[in-house]
Order: structure tokens, then sequence, then C-alpha cells
């Protein structure tokens, strides 16, 4: 019985643990939107902007089932040689913005 209740225990606190990266991670992402918008309408060029980018494009990836730390363009610029059908078509779409795109990704 101990055991038990120790081990619920252990789930509760991963939880909370995983309630607070929660809150956490959702208030940055708004301010990092909040920001990135400011850079959009005012000051497109520089750092910001781009590490901003940068973060959301590998949370993306994250949340998509990809490594936390490669972009959505390494990946798909990955994939696309294996002919993924939703590589590809980023990659086209990219490559249409910035061409090579794909290709140039760095991780």
């Amino acid at each position: 019985m101990r055991v038990l209740k120790s081990l619920w225990i252990y789930h509760l606190r991963r939880r909370l643990i995983l309630a607070v990266f929660l809150i956490v991670g959702m208030t940055g992402a708004l301010i990092a939107a909040v920001w990135l918008l400011a850079c959009v309408l005012f000051s497109p060029y520089g750092r910001r902007p781009i590490a901003i980018s940068l973060g959301f494009d590998q949370l993306t990836n994250a949340a998509t089932g990809g490594n936390e730390d490669e972009t959505i363009s390494l990946r798909a610029g990955r994939l696309r040689k294996t002919g993924r059908g939703w590589a590809c078509v980023l990659c086209r779409f990219l490559d249409w913005l910035d061409p090579g795109h794909c290709d140039n990704a760095k991780n």
C-alpha cells in the first residue's frame, strides 16, 4: 500500500511540474508573439525577430514529432530526399520565398 501511495505522489508531482511548464511556456509564447508582431511591424531587421522565429519553428517541429533542436526546414529538406509528400510541398513553397531554403537550412 505504501508503494502505491508513493507512486501516486510521484505521478501527481510529475503532472504538477508539467502544468507549471505549460503555464510558463504559454506565457513565454504570448510574449514572444507580441514581440515578433512588433518586429514585423516596426523593425523586421536584426537578431530578435530571427531568434523568435527560430524558436517558434523549433517548437512547431517538436510538437509535430520532430527533433526539438532542428527546424521544420531542416527536417523537410531531409525528408524531401525520401519523397515525403508534405516535405516536398513545404520545401517547394519555402524555395519560392527563399531559393534553396531547405537545402541551406542549418541545425
